[in-house]
């Protein structure tokens, strides 16, 4: 029988309550999580859910946390001299995270982490990349650039409309509407999915981006104060 009565009694934890939430998320979408439907999905009472996540708000916010989490659980500190190929990897674990959670795609692109672990995290990164001859201001521009593009590339991909999930369009639902005489490349794109592969337009576009920004020429100094 499922204990309701307290967090400690059913083994909640802070961990367990966001994983629950993040279950929640993918299943029914942002706008039907509640804490007390969350605590329904735990088998618990609302009310023990307080004793980990203070409110709605912290909610939302451990729930970016933690897909951050499971993103770089594997990603170590990037080496000092090896910032591309770090960043890459950067990249391309966030976005197979987010895909794994596309309900928590909408708060990841209006929240950012913010709890003392992902700061931390974040302080050795740009410590990391500074020492590899990055200019602070640069290493914070990658590092957001790269997160950004890689939150809207994969919310386009596979993002959903909060409270309207299932009603996006698709190009394909055109296809037959569109006339080759006056539409020739859509056309041609839908019948060869020319340009429609998401992996490969999502690989080129990291690496363009990084060898963008490897081949700049060093920052100036900061003026001296």
């Amino acid at each position: 029988m499922t204990d309701r009565r307290g967090g400690a009694k059913a083994g909640l934890s802070r961990e367990r309550v966001l994983d629950g939430a993040l279950e929640y998320l993918d299943a029914y979408g942002l706008p039907a999580l509640s804490m007390r439907r969350l605590g329904t999905h735990l088998g618990v009472e609302a009310m023990s859910l307080y004793r980990h996540v203070p409110n709605k708000a912290a909610l939302l916010d451990g729930l970016v946390d933690r897909v951050m989490e499971l993103a770089f659980a594997g990603l170590q500190d990037p080496p000092q001299d090896l910032w591309v190929p770090w960043m890459r990897r950067f990249a391309h674990s966030l976005r197979a995270a987010l895909r794994a959670h596309p309900g928590v795609l909408p708060l990841a692109a209006t929240r950012p982490v913010n709890s003392p672990e992902a700061l931390q995290m974040s302080e050795r990164w740009l410590g990391s990349m500074r020492a590899a001859g990055l200019p602070l201001g640069r290493a914070m521009d990658v590092v957001n650039v790269v997160a950004t593009f890689t939150i809207g590339h994969t919310l386009a991909e596979v993002g959903r409309t909060p409270g309207h999930e299932g009603t996006e369009p698709d190009l394909d639902e055109h296809a037959g509407d569109l006339d080759p005489a006056l539409f020739p490349n859509l056309t041609e794109v839908i019948a060869t999915r020319a340009g429609l592969d998401f992996d490969t337009r999502f690989t080129e576009a990291i690496d363009i981006l990084l060898a963008g920004y490897a081949a700049l020429p060093p920052a100036p100094p900061a003026p001296v104060a």
